[in-house]
């Protein structure tokens, strides 16, 4: 099995469990909208994809919509949501192992890299990676491939040494469109068979088997 000297972790549903942040921010969103969405479990999908698919996707907006409806969820997250978040507890084991190693980690995640880099110092977990490569808050940048894009362009090494690991469809169909190798992962917000659909290198069950994988190869 291949050793991976870089490695780029999605951040929400592989390293944490963002659940309450964002469905409750999208929740209040809705709310703007007289939508009104008690049950949280029915807005997991919005965990991974970017904002403006899911709105688009599951409740038909339209642009100008979509634009006010990612404001309004802003205007929750960046003061409650961003810190109703829980850090996977074998993450930081597993990263400093990695770092151990002398493998170099960024993280990779269409979240606007503002919010994904309080969320790792919140974690105080943002000493293990290089780079938080995130979007824009314009909404540029918000395709996985072009996140993955960015974080490769800042090194210079052959593509075979690259992993990216995340648990929805999009973080693979992102490595598969820059020719990197990936990881999806089930004990985050995408099924099996979401995963298996995107055709990644291997799918783990939990952070042991990730471990296995990238440790002990």
């Amino acid at each position: 099995m291949k050793q991976y000297q870089h490695i780029l972790f999605d951040l929400d549903g592989t390293l944490s469990d963002p659940k309450i942040g964002i469905t409750k921010s999208v929740q209040y969103a809705l709310k703007q909208f007289n939508i009104n969405e008690e049950n949280l479990d029915n807005l997991e999908c919005f965990i991974g994809p970017p904002l403006q698919v899911s709105f688009k996707e599951y409740y038909g907006m339209n642009d100008k919509d979509i634009s006010l409806a990612i404001e309004y969820y802003r205007e929750r997250f960046k003061d409650k949501g961003t810190y109703e978040n829980v850090l996977y507890p074998e993450i930081p084991g597993l990263l400093e192992s990695l770092k151990e190693k002398g493998c170099i980690l960024d993280v990779a995640t269409t979240k606007p890299t503002v919010f994904a880099e309080e969320i790792v110092q919140y974690f105080e977990i943002d000493h293990f990676f290089n780079h938080i490569v995130g979007s824009h808050l314009d909404g540029t940048r918000s395709i996985k491939g072009e996140v993955i894009e960015h974080a490769l362009n800042m090194y210079n090494q052959d593509l075979d040494e690259f992993i990216m690991i995340g648990d929805r469809k999009h973080d693979l169909i992102g490595a598969n469109s820059m020719q990197i190798d990936s990881i999806g992962v089930t004990y985050g917000y995408g099924s099996y068979d979401e995963l298996y659909n995107e055709k990644p290198t291997h799918i783990v069950n939990n952070i042991k088997q990730l471990r296995d994988i990238l440790i002990s190869g």
